[in-house]
Parts: C-alpha cells; sequence; structure tokens
C-alpha cells in the first residue's frame, strides 16, 4: 500500500474517495507489475491483493509465497489505530475483518507456498528462517 500511495501521490483513503476500490486494485496490480522484477526483495502486499487472480499469478511467478497468519482480533488489535484503512472504517471493524477473514483465509492459503501463524514476532522470524532456508 506503501508503494501505491507513492506513486498516487496522495493517502490510500484519498484513492478510495476518487477511484473506489476497483479503481484501487488497478493501481495495486501495476504497483505489483514494477515490483516484482525486481531482486532479492520482499513484498508485503496489501490484505486484498490476492482476491484478483492477475495479481496471484504474478505474486506466484515472483518467488516464494508466505502466508503471515492472523486471527481477526488479533488484526484487530494490529489496526485499531490505523485510519489508513478505508474498508475497517465501520461501525463495527470486528465484524468487517471476520467478513474479510471469511473470504480472504481460503484465498491466501491456496495461493501461499507456507503458512505461518504470525502471533509472536520472534516466532514468526525464526519459523520463516527455517522455512526459507530449505
Amino acid at each position: 500500500d506503501h508503494e501505491i500511495a507513492a506513486a498516487a501521490g496522495v493517502p490510500i483513503p484519498t484513492i478510495f474517495e476518487m477511484e473506489g476500490e476497483q479503481g484501487f486494485r488497478s493501481r495495486e496490480t501495476a504497483i505489483l507489475k514494477k515490483l516484482i522484477v525486481l531482486p532479492h526483495i520482499v513484498l508485503s502486499t496489501g490484505g486484498g491483493a490476492v482476491l484478483k487472480e492477475e495479481n496471484r499469478a504474478l505474486i506466484r511467478k515472483s518467488g516464494t509465497v508466505v502466508y503471515l497468519h492472523a486471527p481477526p482480533e488479533t488484526l484487530l488489535e494490529r489496526t485499531r489505530c490505523d485510519n489508513s484503512r478505508p474498508l475497517l472504517q465501520v461501525a463495527d471493524p470486528l465484524a468487517k475483518l471476520r467478513e474479510l477473514y471469511a473470504a480472504r483465509d481460503p484465498v491466501y492459503r491456496q495461493t501461499a507456498d507456507f503458512t505461518v501463524e504470525s502471533a509472536n514476532c520472534r516466532e514468526t522470524v525464526q519459523t520463516l528462517l527455517k522455512r526459507l532456508s530449505r
């Protein structure tokens, strides 16, 4: 999302306001195409990036895909103070996160080469290092 906002010259919420989610997703695909050709990068996509088949294909082609899994309750804690997430600017963000999770979790699992639980940062990094060194 950072790269999308930087390329647009405006914050993500402004892109959503002006172009809607579809406009944002188009920008997201364009940025993915630019980034995946760079050597030796760690690419952290936004949560909805894998919803488009084109994006999933680009991501899969680019290297090892890791799904950093967390339940909706954990995601709420991590995003509670983040006003740059237009989809969560609703009366009940936990309900929205549960809805997004139900739709996205199967797609993430299908796209990923492997899944890592991301509750504890140190354990997550250790698990990633072990899995990626194989």
